[in-house]
């Protein structure tokens, strides 16, 4: 009888302690109930509704920190140090995802719902699943621009009607934008460098209005003090009915991965597990698709835009800090 006790003992400690990806699908949910909620910092926008689907599928809470990118890692990176971990699930940009990994400040977790999403997207060591790429396009006032004026090609941006007329991060000091117009090179979208570097040129001389990230690009062009402009086909879902459509060039469309990941350290750990399960599944990535208009991996998930279901979307590679201020310096003389 002792034995038996002592071996119900050990079994009952041995479930306690092992790690959330160990334990099954009724466990985690249980434990994550028992723990109430679940902090989510991200600079994603508009998700509430992703989260109030998740407290009515489980009761558990989760509270929604905006972070920004320049505030994110030295957030996360001063609240590990201090031993004062807040934030559970992190989700944003891969590149500062991967700077907190390389970090040691995140958990290795492998959703079982990342099996709907392709093989490249999965961190090999378990620690950020990719679900999405923030996808960059031209954006035009459908009402204000004749189809027949409508670019075909990215290099339509170079002609000399749009002078004036084009919005756009500016690509000295925004590193989604820097990345986007290097992409463009080292795709080969144009066929050669000397054919992108036209493209930067006569891009430039268009004199674009420069606003300080993607957010702001389609206000003016919806308003008319600009036709068109750099930015996300999102924005076509969020700020419906806004007269916005985007323009179906020939090229591929790029743009940066997103991924999510548990903290190290994290204040409820079953919770965290169980809301990156969620935020994976097909059920909350047709929110996001829908609601918020991204563009994410789940097998067979669209946006509500016309057309986006048949474009060719590509990620760009991660660049590092050095490169990123390379080229800011190096484009932003160019747009000077």
């Amino acid at each position: 009888m002792l034995r038996r006790l002592l071996a119900v003992g050990v079994l009952v400690a041995l479930l306690a302690a092992a790690p959330v990806w160990a334990q099954s699908s009724e466990g985690l949910v249980s434990r994550a109930q028992a723990e109430g909620q679940v902090e989510f910092y991200a600079n994603i926008t508009a998700i509430e509704p992703i989260l109030e689907a998740f407290k009515a599928k489980y009761g558990v809470d989760a509270l929604y920190t905006r972070m920004s990118t320049t505030n994110f890692a030295p957030t996360v990176l001063t609240e590990h140090q201090t031993g004062r971990v807040r934030g559970s699930v992190l989700q944003g940009p891969v590149p500062l995802l991967k700077i907190l990994k390389d970090a040691g400040v995140l958990e290795p977790y492998r959703s079982p719902a990342a099996a709907a999403y392709p093989e490249w997207s999965q961190d090999p060591d378990g620690y950020i699943q990719v679900f999405g790429i923030e996808y960059v396009a031209i954006i035009y006032n459908k009402n204000l621009v004749a189809p027949e004026d409508v670019p075909t090609s990215y290099m339509d941006l170079t002609d000399p009607k749009w002078r004036g007329r084009i919005v756009m991060p500016d690509p000295s000091g925004h590193a989604t934008t820097v990345q986007w117009l290097v992409g463009l090179k080292e795709h080969n979208v144009f066929g050669s460098e000397e054919a992108w570097w036209s493209f930067v040129r006569g891009l430039a001389a268009n004199q674009p209005i420069f606003v300080a990230s993607f957010g702001p690009t389609p206000g003016p062009i919806a308003s008319g003090e600009a036709l068109i402009g750099i930015s996300m086909p999102k924005y076509i879902v969020t700020l419906a009915p806004a007269p916005l459509d985007w323009a179906r060039v020939k090229e591929p469309m790029f743009g940066t991965t997103r991924g999510i990941a548990i903290a190290a350290g994290a204040p409820h750990p079953h919770a965290a597990a169980l809301f990156v399960d969620y935020w994976l599944s097909r059920e909350a990535q047709e929110i996001l698709a829908s609601e918020v208009g991204e563009y994410v991996l789940h097998e067979g998930v669209y946006p509500p835009i016309d057309g986006i279901d048949q474009a060719q979307v590509l990620p760009l590679r991660d660049m590092t800090d050095e490169e990123l201020e390379y080229w800011a310096q190096e484009l932003g003389r160019i747009f000077r």
